[in-house]
């Protein structure tokens, strides 16, 4: 049967390709079809509907088989349309899956998307580039339903080779791929100013790598699932148990940022939106240097613990702040009986004598990684100036031994009196 194609009788009656697949002339009818024995002769455009009324092909014709331009029909109401050749899809063409409601438009060979094409998905996005097989491969330029661009290679349908991707929260990927995640050294641009460079392992920092973030801070070593593998949990407030300082006079503390065995988390890099109060950390360590507790805010009542020398002068403090015998400073309220003087003066700028806790905030912003360090306390004792004290400076830590890097910034937050 020339006009269908060349089959060859069978027994077991005609061989049918498989339902929802572009049918090949003579593959879908006996030879002994007598209706389908005048195609041989059909030139030019006509409609045929095949016996198993699933396709229908309306387009041109020559030798009884589909050539040049036309479409095929499926019942479901898939179609394609485009070139065709001695019978087969092939050239130019655009092919539309209802099931799906993709279509890709672009080249095929022997019925499958092959070559170069624009597949638009029902979903949302689109791709172009390279296709084998009707799947993604070579090079290629995608667009998901999000809207996250990615250009680079393909394999398999899936991001594989290099390549870059656009994010939706507008952070850009420059680099390697393995089906469809980010693995072998990439460079990830955040949309916050954050820059990471190095090793990637299943779309997460691991290996060597640096980090110069955008709070200033920058970290250079091994990341572990996507986290620096030796990093500062704690802040350390160094010097002993109770600091004493003397009232009205300048003192220094002094931090560390250690990790979870002990080790100091050296660090480097820099802090430009660093308030005044902020200090920033370096290789580790902090120093606040020139530190002098003022008195308590308007308003604010700190309470007092009495102590042995409380109960030795008996009675009631003046304002809740100094036992009976004790003399007033310019605490008293202004316009009292005492006279001003220099002394008075600098005892009025002064926190009061008693008890504090100092604590020291991790003040990154933003964060690192999104986490800052929780608090640092430490005791301190405000006690009278004596003749020629020098100012409190706490004792120094342990040496640094870890080369990895992290960094943070640390400020101090007035005392609170206890």
């Amino acid at each position: 049967m020339a006009a269908a194609g060349e089959g060859t009788p069978s027994s077991r009656g005609p061989r049918r390709d498989p339902p929802r697949r572009p049918p090949r002339d003579g593959n879908d009818c006996g030879p002994r079809d007598r209706s389908l024995a005048a195609l041989g002769s059909i030139q030019g455009y006509g409609v045929y509907v095949y016996p198993n009324s699933f396709f229908r092909y309306e387009g041109e014709w020559k030798a009884g088989r589909k050539h040049g331009h036309g479409k095929l029909l499926f019942k479901d109401g898939s179609y394609y349309e485009g070139a065709f050749v001695d019978g087969e899809i092939m050239g130019e063409g655009r092919r539309h899956w209802a099931g799906s409601g993709d279509t890709f438009s672009g080249q095929f060979v022997l019925g499958e998307p092959q070559g170069y094409g624009v597949m638009e998905y029902k979903a949302g996005g689109c791709y172009e580039g390279e296709v084998s097989h009707g799947m993604r491969e070579g090079h290629g330029f995608l667009v998901d339903r999000d809207g996250q661009v990615y250009q680079g290679s393909f394999h398999d349908n899936k991001r594989h080779g290099p390549g870059q991707m656009l994010f939706q929260n507008g952070d850009k990927y420059d680099g390697d791929w393995v089906r469809d995640r980010r693995q072998g050294h990439g460079v990830l641009r955040g949309a916050d100013g954050s820059t990471y460079e190095g090793q990637w392992h299943s779309d997460v920092f691991s290996g060597l790598g640096s980090m110069a973030h955008c709070s200033g801070v920058t970290y250079y070593g091994l990341w572990i699932n996507g986290h620096p593998a030796e990093q500062a949990t704690r802040i350390v407030i160094l010097g002993p148990e109770v600091m004493e300082v003397a009232q009205g006079s300048p003192f220094s503390v002094n931090v560390q940022l250690l990790q979870d065995h002990g080790e100091i988390a050296k660090t480097r890099g820099h802090a430009p939106h660093c308030p005044g109060a902020c200090q920033r950390v370096e290789q580790g360590c902090a120093e606040f240097t020139d530190v002098l507790l003022g008195p308590p805010p308007p308003g604010y009542h700190p309470f007092l613990f009495l102590d042995s020398l409380h109960k030795k002068a008996g009675g009631r403090s003046r304002g809740g702040l100094h036992p009976r015998g004790t003399p007033p400073t310019t605490q008293e309220p202004p316009g009292g009986s005492r006279p001003e003087g220099r002394a008075t003066e600098e005892q009025a700028a002064a926190a009061h004598l008693g008890e504090y806790v100092l604590m020291i905030h991790d003040l990154t912003t933003p964060p690192f990684l999104g986490r800052r360090l929780p608090p640092a306390f430490k005791h301190l004792r405000v006690v009278a100036k004596r003749a020629g004290q020098p100012p409190h400076v706490p004792e120094e830590g342990p040496e640094a031994s870890s080369s990895w890097q992290a960094a943070h910034s640390c400020t101090p937050e007035p005392p609170a009196p206890r």
